[in-house]
């Protein structure tokens, strides 16, 4: 099996491809790792395949901030420069450099 290579990584302010949100990528799985059932609740004609990196994302909306799941296909470089207004940015993430965000160091 080849070795996948994440397009994003941890940090990157992202945006989804079809749907209005944004977030902010805090943990990266090379491989679909969710249950077969939430996979089976997305509309087959835009589910996406498993076979590639899936980001956690702390998201946000217009209304609510809120955590998603979302395979790389279906994300984009955010390039708004806004930060994220998310609850847990702070306890996840030290601050702000540039467009994307750091964790502290070990």
């Amino acid at each position: 099996m080849p070795i996948q290579k994440a397009k994003f990584s941890i940090g990157d302010v992202v945006k989804h491809r079809h749907f209005d949100f944004r977030g902010v990528i805090y943990d990266v799985d090379f491989e679909f790792n969710n249950s077969e059932e939430w996979y089976q609740s997305i509309p087959k004609n835009v589910r996406p395949r498993k076979d590639q990196p899936f980001y956690h994302l702390l998201a946000e909306n217009e209304e609510i901030t809120y955590e998603a799941y979302v395979s790389e296909q279906n994300l984009l470089p955010d390039d708004s420069g806004e930060p994220i207004q998310h609850p847990l940015i702070n306890e996840i993430f030290s601050g702000k450099k540039g467009s994307g965000y750091f964790k502290p160091s070990n």
